[in-house]
């Protein structure tokens, strides 16, 4: 339904009705958003999951677990997460150093939302590709 309040509300940047700023991840130019928009990156998310599955984990053995994730993205990817206080980066005065990444108190609260997500996706995976099949089939220009 358009011109609804909650759309109007969406147009302007999180504020509430007492004229405060009021979080809501639905509005373009919430900080909440911003930070949904970088929680849910495919990288942050198996990186989190990681994390809690096997425990704090050095750089190699973090790319190793997460498969694909290039250099540079797990880099970008830990800073992102280390900056917004979900992960701690441990250096340890050894020669060579040894750098450990662990899930901070909120990271680790994260990762127990995500972790029934990604059961879920494992168990419907051929489900969902059996449907995108129907669909392709269903809706090919031939």
């Amino acid at each position: 339904m358009r011109g609804t309040a909650c759309e109007a509300a969406r147009e302007t940047v999180c504020e509430g009705a007492d004229g405060e700023e009021a979080l809501d991840i639905f509005a373009q130019r919430c900080p909440s958003r911003v930070m949904f928009a970088e929680l849910v990156d495919k990288w942050s998310m198996l990186i989190l999951m990681s994390l809690a599955a096997c425990g704090p984990q050095r750089f190699s053995e973090l790319q190793r677990a997460v498969g694909g994730v290039s250099r540079k993205m797990l880099t970008q990817s830990l800073r992102t997460l280390e900056r917004d206080g979900l992960v701690r980066r441990t250096v340890y005065p050894e020669t060579p150093p040894r750098v450990v990444y662990g899930l901070l108190p909120l990271g680790a609260e994260l990762a127990e939302l995500l972790a029934p997500l990604g059961r879920w996706t494992e168990q419907h995976t051929e489900q969902m590709i059996a449907a995108r099949k129907a669909f392709d089939q269903a809706h090919t220009d031939g």
